[in-house]
């Protein structure tokens, strides 16, 4: 039987008080309960203290001289520049080092029935807490981190559309906190146009950091803007079964390699399949 190691790669916070990184830690404390079989492990890719290349060495190190089979799973929920770029560089520099192990990607955590659910339960929370208004006159801003990439940017998109499609809320647009357009404050001006009685302003983010707490401010200061709405902030994802689900469901596609991130570095990962033997998908 192969051996193998399981590698989950999150993001990483510049939080103070590191708490985002310690939910990282105790989701994956959570995720290993499950498989108490697998060799699970953890690193990030940037301000935390086990970054990629270290990462990679340490569960590499763990299959031992004669090798075996790396699965890196990204905890990341949209595709850009960290998933198409870093993470698989860092995995092409690893197989010149490590000739004898097999490394698989597999896919991020992406638009999935999953996430839905775990963003639903945190939407029908922040409306318990508003008294259970009608929907129908509630917004929904689904704010995400913003991204270069078009592809990344459209994951966010089809994820407000799959809330509009599922829940009873009339009014679910998307916005980001940087990088592209358009911005919370936007939204908020669009919907209150629309004549949304009330807005819940719903995080797209696995866990917290700097950002979480950059919207607690600016929910704050709209909800002073627009004096004749009710402005709420409702909770990230966090450690939600439903991401341990999905992480279940990840882990299983890149065994089988069914769910294998379709582009692996593109060039790169074709380019590295050929020197060691290892099957792509691309």
């Amino acid at each position: 039987m192969t051996k193998e190691v399981v590698l989950l790669v999150a993001h990483g916070t510049r939080d103070p008080g590191n708490e985002g990184n310690r939910e990282v830690e105790e989701m994956a404390g959570l995720w290993r309960g499950r498989h108490p079989e697998t060799d699970i492990r953890l690193c990030w890719i940037e301000h935390a203290p086990v970054l990629l290349k270290e990462g990679m060495d340490r569960a590499a190190a763990g299959l031992g001289d004669a090798g075996g089979r790396l699965l890196v799973l990204p905890l990341i929920l949209n595709t850009a520049g960290h998933v198409k770029s870093d993470i698989p560089q860092a995995i092409e520099t690893a197989r010149a080092r490590y000739p004898k192990v097999e490394f698989r990607y597999g896919h991020h955590l992406g638009t999935t029935d999953q996430l839905l659910k775990a963003l639903r339960f945190r939407l029908h929370q922040a409306m318990v807490e508003l008294a259970m208004p009608d929907p129908r006159t509630t917004g929904v801003v689904l704010l995400a981190h913003g991204a270069s990439d078009i592809e990344a940017t459209g994951e966010v998109a089809k994820m407000a559309h799959w809330i509009y499609e599922t829940t009873q809320h009339d009014l679910v647009l998307p916005a980001f906190t940087g990088i592209c357009f358009p911005r919370l404050e936007q939204v908020v001006q669009r919907l209150d146009l629309l004549g949304a009685s009330q807005i819940i302003v719903l995080p797209y983010y696995l866990f917290t950091g700097r950002l979480i707490r950059r919207i607690e401010r600016q929910v704050e200061r709209l909800g002073s803007q627009y004096p004749n709405r009710v402005i709420v902030q409702a909770d990230y994802i966090g450690v939600h079964e439903q991401l341990l689900d999905l992480l279940d469901l990840r882990l299983q596609q890149c065994r089988d390699g069914t769910g294998l991130l379709p582009c692996d570095n593109c060039s790169l990962a074709l380019a590295a399949g050929e020197r060691h033997g290892h099957a792509q998908r691309v």
